[in-house]
Formats: structure tokens, C-alpha cells, sequence
């Protein structure tokens, strides 16, 4: 495929590349795909609620049973880096200075053995009082069912360390610090419908850096990048394996 021929070409002349990453990419790794045409939040929109700030307030005792099943907690540790993680990583291996945005929350990148990565949405696998702000790691929070603050007359249930619906972004500066030191930008299994996220397709294109995106769906976003590949992710990155 002549796309993927000239994207193999951009990959291996580039010195520095960021990477976007989103649902797709962790996909082959069993971890569901949230917002594709078929994913979690088009069968049941209440999930958005159900970890929401809102619902965090008000009833956190059950937001933390309802979190801890939509994200199939248990099955965590379960969940591995795959190809496409792996493939990433290989690229910081062989000297090219890499960083990550990713919208994903299962860490799977840093596990790969990325230095860089940017978690825009948070992750899955700590928690923090709101109050004191002492840290909790996934070994406590998979003891309890309702994992609460342990210092001394806290008590406080604990928040995940993730971006709730309702909550801030807080990295999106960072995320545009990474693109700007970069020369290269793709974008791996996103449908770039989530705000601001997806505006920062529009930051790379402002200094002027070649744009790939690789996605089974098309998105919105499509016309902004100079090579557009609808496949299977993993495959896709089996061919550049080759051909890099």
C-alpha cells in the first residue's frame, strides 16, 4: 500500500515523533474500545454518568463499584502491552526521541517502556484522597471494594486518578509542548471526538510537521492529515515493521 509505503519512509527519517494514542490501540491488548461505532459508550450512555465528578460526590461508595466494573478493574494486571505498544517502544529503542499523548488510561505504554508519555486522561492504576492527598497503588485498591483514605481521622473515600467526566484537563499544555519539540506526528486508533483532544491535530499543523493517522473509522479530523489509513491498526504496524 503506497500510503503506508511513504509513512514507513516519514517514520524512518524522523528524529523526533509524537505519538497520539487512543482506544485502538489498546484494543489487541483485550481492553475495550469506548467510543468506537460500537464501543462501550454508545451501549449505554449512562456509563458517562456513573463516572462522572457528580456522581463521585454524590454517592461514592457506588460510584466506586459501578468505576471498578465499567473498567473491569479485576482484570487489570491481566492486560499486556501488544504490537503496537511494542513497536512504539522500539522506536525510543533505536534512538528516536519519542513521546506519547495517549487518551488511554491502562498505563500499557509506560509498561512498553516509553520514557515519555503523556496520560491526558489519567490513569487507572492509583487513586488519591481528596483531602489529605496521600496515594494509593492498584494492590489497595483491588483489596477493597470501596477503597478508603487509611491516615489518621481521614477517612475520606478515595478518587481515581483519572480525568472524570466534569473534571479539568490539566495536560493539555504539555500535550502541545510535545508536539511543538517534534517533527513527526501520528495518530494511532482514535476517532478524535473528544474535546480538547482533538484540537491538537490543529496545533501540529500550525508549526507545519507531516501528519499520519491510522484508524479503522474515519473521523472528523481526517482532512487536516497529509496520509489518512483506514485498516487494522496491528496490521498496519506489522507492515512498517517490515518495511523500517
Amino acid at each position: 500500500m503506497k500510503q503506508i509505503n511513504q509513512l514507513a519512509k516519514l517514520i524512518s527519517e524522523a528524529k523526533s515523533i509524537v505519538f497520539l494514542t487512543g482506544a485502538g490501540v489498546s484494543t489487541a491488548s483485550g481492553i475495550p474500545d469506548f467510543r468506537s461505532t460500537d464501543g462501550i459508550w454508545t451501549e449505554d450512555r449512562s456509563r458517562e454518568y456513573y463516572t462522572s465528578v457528580d456522581y463521585y460526590t454524590k454517592d461514592p461508595y457506588d460510584f466506586w463499584r459501578k468505576y471498578k466494573e465499567i473498567f473491569q478493574i479485576k482484570l487489570l494486571r491481566n492486560f499486556q502491552p501488544n504490537e503496537v505498544h511494542n513497536f512504539i517502544a522500539e522506536l525510543e529503542t533505536q534512538g528516536k526521541d519519542i513521546s506519547i499523548v495517549t487518551q488511554n488510561v491502562d498505563s500499557l505504554h509506560s509498561l512498553a517502556g516509553n520514557k515519555h508519555v503523556v496520560e491526558y486522561h489519567g490513569n487507572l492504576n492509583t487513586a488519591t484522597c481528596p483531602v489529605c492527598g496521600a496515594h494509593y497503588d492498584l494492590a489497595y485498591l483491588m483489596e477493597h471494594d470501596v477503597p478508603v483514605c487509611t491516615t489518621t481521622d481521614c477517612k475520606t473515600v478515595v478518587r481515581p486518578d483519572i480525568v472524570l467526566f466534569g473534571d479539568p484537563i490539566t495536560k493539555h499544555s504539555e500535550a502541545e509542548m510535545a508536539i511543538a519539540s517534534s517533527d513527526l506526528m501520528l495518530v494511532l486508533g482514535t476517532s478524535l471526538l473528544v474535546t480538547p483532544f482533538s484540537l491538537l491535530p490543529s496545533s501540529a499543523k500550525q508549526y507545519g510537521i507531516p501528519m499520519a493517522i491510522v484508524n479503522r473509522d474515519p473521523t472528523p479530523m481526517d482532512d487536516l492529515f497529509d496520509h489518512v489509513i483506514h485498516a487494522d491498526l496491528v496490521a498496519v504496524v506489522e507492515q512498517l515493521k517490515q518495511l523500517i
